[in-house]
């Protein structure tokens, strides 16, 4: 059976809520921690409302690309418990921790993870990954709190997510290479499903 603990959240930018359902539920089915819908996307909190109503409040659902405070609130209201950022500000990881739900701001080199951390942050987005870079997470990892998660996005895809969990990432965020706009969700939960087989053979 698959693992519910893989860490591994989908990054569903560009959903709509017509769609959000049955693509949350296909990636989450298929062994995802947690989906997340950008608040770029078309009515993005109703999406995250549906998601919400359709799989309980067992599942991690997120809003991502959350900027403010105010976002956050939102975010809360809809019935997210998981707040993705693109960037680290404090006053944002202060007003999701004061709420309750898990932080996990983005986060470009050590000081500003330093700083996610010291906010509160539940993990570190390390963004972009792809710029970080394997031995840049590993490097961070030599120098951070014992036990501060981190999870690359941005770049992550089928060819490398393997690198990422043989590195020691805690999971791993995946956008593009998951889901595009209008893709059904069998084709989505299959695509997720392979991701996931991929993290349990070579995560730590």
């Amino acid at each position: 059976m698959t693992p519910r603990t893989t860490g591994l959240v989908a990054i569903l930018r560009g959903v709509t809520p017509v769609d959000a359902v049955a693509v949350a539920t296909a990636v989450l089915d298929a062994g995802f921690d947690a989906v997340e819908v950008p608040l770029n996307s078309p009515d993005p909190l109703e999406s995250v409302r549906r998601i919400r109503a359709a799989v309980g409040l067992g599942r991690r659902v997120g809003a991502g690309t959350v900027l403010t405070p105010d976002d956050v609130r939102r975010a809360a209201d809809a019935g997210a418990s998981l707040v993705v950022s693109p960037n680290t500000r404090a006053d944002v990881v202060a007003e999701t921790v004061r709420l309750g739900l898990e932080s996990y701001p983005g986060a470009a080199t050590p000081t500003e993870a330093f700083a996610a951390l010291d906010a509160g942050a539940t993990a570190v987005k390390i963004f972009p990954a792809a710029t970080v870079g394997v031995s840049g997470m590993r490097a961070w990892a030599s120098v951070l709190p014992t036990g501060a998660r981190l999870v690359p996005v941005g770049g992550v895809d089928e060819s490398t997510l393997g690198a990422w969990a043989r590195a020691g990432a805690d999971g791993a965020g995946i956008g593009t290479s998951l889901y595009r706009p209008g893709d059904g969700a069998p084709a989505v939960g299959a695509r997720a499903a392979d991701l996931v087989r991929t993290w349990a053979e070579h995560a730590r």
